[in-house]
């Protein structure tokens, strides 16, 4: 399996989490609304700022992307908050934009969504 590689670091800051409960809500004629489970597992999103230390590591991270996980496949990464690794992926593929936060991309970043299965 792959992993996310060691050079980029998972800022805290714009960190986010969020998932929709997979649940059926059914409107009653009488009495509370219905509620009823609908898959076991639910898909989590983690809003997650992706760090770069130097320009080099923005153009390996480019070719990890294409060529390893080729834009849409599952990787390892470790779960600060759970302590764990856990399989994820990029939503719908995208890594957001390449931001430069120094001249010549000496440090760099990228908005991204996560997704993975809870």
């Amino acid at each position: 399996m792959n992993k996310l590689p060691d050079y980029v670091s998972i800022l805290i800051d714009g960190f986010g989490e969020r998932f929709d409960p997979s649940v059926k809500r059914t409107e009653m004629d009488r009495g509370p609304v219905k509620q009823e489970i609908v898959n076991s597992q639910v898909l989590v999103e983690t809003e997650a700022t992706l760090f770069f230390r130097s320009r080099e590591d923005t153009v390996k991270f480019d070719s990890w992307y294409f060529d390893m996980i080729r834009r849409v496949g599952w990787f390892d990464i470790y779960d600060h908050r759970y302590r764990i690794t856990r399989s994820m992926r990029f939503k719908g593929g995208d890594i957001g934009t390449l931001t430069p936060l120094a001249s010549g991309f000496r440090y760099a970043q990228r908005q991204v969504t996560l997704e993975y299965m809870r």
